[in-house]
């Protein structure tokens, strides 16, 4: 009897054994894919060219998930440490409140991307915004601001008005030569709304994706705790059944 306890004992200690050091390989892991996140939201938020078009274009809403991706990477690093802790300590508490910040981790990162992919697809809530404030410059482009700021997108980004050339024509204006393929003199035929929602979607496209790693290293690091949690208890009862 007593052999096979000890048998037992000895198999659950490195089952314990494997899942802690497992656990702790993900958490490091875990950190450093929340600081690559926060390295690019970071660097998404502060690029000045981007910030000065969000400005102008009036869309500053599509920082709404950046600002939530920014906090939940910061809470994540910290969580990582946490995690590597109570995993060599194997302290049932402290994976307990491990797994509760991983499940606040996946909330909000995925609600986080959520905010963020709202704010830079198409047929997104970015498109709306985008269609009045360039409807207004070109109802007005004949103002000098108005002018300069249509130039400068259509140059950069290859459209012509909010939805397309005719966006001049319907209200009998002349077509710009901001409006016009600088080789073979055509029209572009592609609006700036899609193709401005085009250019930010390959801007948060790689955020989203490394969010999303997050988040299932959440789901991992949690689920893995939890078992964890589990046979440490399993090893708590086993040496008290001993004791007595």
């Amino acid at each position: 009897m007593g052999i096979g306890y000890g048998a037992s004992d000895e198999q659950l200690e490195k089952q314990i054994g494997c899942v802690k050091y497992t656990l702790f390989c993900f958490n490091i892991v875990a950190w450093m894919i929340s600081t690559a996140l926060f390295a690019l939201t970071v660097w998404l938020r502060a690029e000045p060219g981007f910030n000065d078009w969000l400005r102008i274009l009036e869309a500053q809403s599509f920082y709404i998930g950046v600002y939530v991706l920014i906090a939940i990477s910061i809470i994540m690093m910290a969580v990582s440490f946490l995690g590597c802790l109570s995993a060599l300590m194997e302290n049932t508490l402290a994976l307990f409140v491990f797994v509760g910040t991983q499940i606040f981790g996946f909330v909000g990162t995925v609600a986080g991307s959520a905010i963020l992919l709202q704010y830079s697809t198409i047929n997104s809530s970015l498109q709306p915004l985008l269609n009045v404030t360039l409807r207004r410059f070109v109802s007005t482009s004949e103002y000098t601001y108005s002018n300069y700021v249509l130039t400068m997108i259509q140059e950069n980004i290859g459209c012509c008005g909010a939805s397309g050339p005719w966006d001049y024509l319907d209200l009998h204006q002349p077509l710009p030569s901001s409006c016009r393929d600088t080789v073979s003199g055509n029209a572009f035929f592609s609006g700036c709304v899609d193709e401005l929602t085009w250019f930010f979607e390959g801007k948060t496209s790689w955020i989203v994706g490394l969010a999303m790693t997050m988040a299932m290293m959440n789901v991992i690091c949690g689920v893995m705790s939890f078992i964890l949690v589990q046979a440490v208890k399993k090893e708590e009862e086993q040496a008290s059944n001993y004791r007595r």
